[in-house]
């Protein structure tokens, strides 16, 4: 069955770099392939390659990393069909456990008990025409929505959004985020106070921390 295995570019402890969770202990499984090609895209190297691992091996080996919260990303995670019962294991393995998901796929099927990270594409992305919108319905309030952006446009385009699409009404976490290298966090946070918006600027710690380049930290 495809749920049986899942193809794995790598499994890592390190500590989560963004989100609400930013800074705390996180075991990472980031598995293979995407089906966007967003213009600032930071993890390409997961395309393509990894290793078919069988389901039950790929929760044992992020179990024994100890760490409390577990992060399952990509790529595209939610493209694999293993991945859904695997988000429901680490769950009932006790762990905290975020989804970093790109606002394509579907995430209907994702156990309620996972924190779902769910980005909407800025046109900056070149990928904005692919946000599927009907999930929102999915979205509860332990889920966060990250808008990453690259210029003023991009940031416009979150802002309107927000207020159309009354996302602040939703009682979701809303994450501002800089293409790294492509749009200053202080021209972000002045824009942010001037609009009044609701939103938690974020920088990416792990970059911070190790530098842009790194992988697998």
């Amino acid at each position: 069955m495809k749920e049986d295995t899942l193809v794995v570019h790598e499994i890592y402890a390190s500590v989560q770099g963004e989100s609400t969770f930013a800074g705390l202990p996180c075991t990472f499984v980031r598995l293979t392939g995407c089906n966007l090609r967003c213009a600032w895209c930071d993890t390409s190297q997961a395309f393509y390659g990894g290793k078919r691992i069988r389901r039950g091996e790929v929760l044992e080996r992020a179990l024994a990393l100890g760490t409390p919260l577990v992060e399952l990303t990509g790529g595209e995670p939610l493209l694999q069909p293993g991945s859904f019962p695997l988000l429901a294991e680490l769950c009932d393995a006790g762990r905290t456990v975020l989804v970093e998901t790109s606002g394509e796929a579907d995430v209907s099927r994702v156990d309620p008990r996972v924190h779902k990270i769910m980005d909407l594409k800025a046109p900056g992305s070149g990928e904005s025409h692919r946000n599927r919108w009907s999930n929102l319905d999915h979205l509860t309030p332990r889920d966060e929505i990250k808008f990453v952006l690259a210029d003023r446009a991009d940031y416009a385009w979150m802002r309107d959004t927000i207020r159309e699409r009354r996302l602040d009404a939703r009682g979701v976490t809303l994450l501002a985020s800089c293409v790294w290298g492509k749009l200053s966090p202080k021209e972000l946070v002045q824009w942010v106070l001037d609009d009044g918006l609701r939103v938690r600027v974020q920088v990416q710690l792990h970059k911070v921390i190790w530098g842009a380049d790194a992988q697998g930290v």
